[in-house]
């Protein structure tokens, strides 16, 4: 290899947000990152939501209003039933 045009390869540290600890090589120091395979739900088979500024909570009271039930208008219930009953 030329001399002076490769980047640094070191020994390095992969820290994820559960606490695994990585022992690795890399051109970069330290990495940080918040899922790794030990916690990913794909790898895990277990949901785990990643909330970030309270989007789940957003989106779970926006759509809990739409799952509710409309009550129907009385008038429309009674104008129904009149058309239903049987002729004599």
């Amino acid at each position: 290899m030329r001399e002076k045009i490769h980047p640094q390869y070191k020994e390095t540290t992969i820290s994820c947000a559960c606490g695994e600890v990585i022992h690795t090589r890399s051109t970069k120091e330290n990495i940080k990152i918040e899922i790794c395979s030990k916690c990913h739900p794909f790898f895990t088979g277990k949901q785990k939501l990643v909330d970030s500024a309270g989007r789940v909570e957003k989106f779970k009271k926006r759509f809990a209003k739409k799952a509710e039930p409309k009550p129907k208008k009385e008038k429309a219930r009674k104008e129904t039933e009149k058309k239903e009953e049987p002729k004599k």
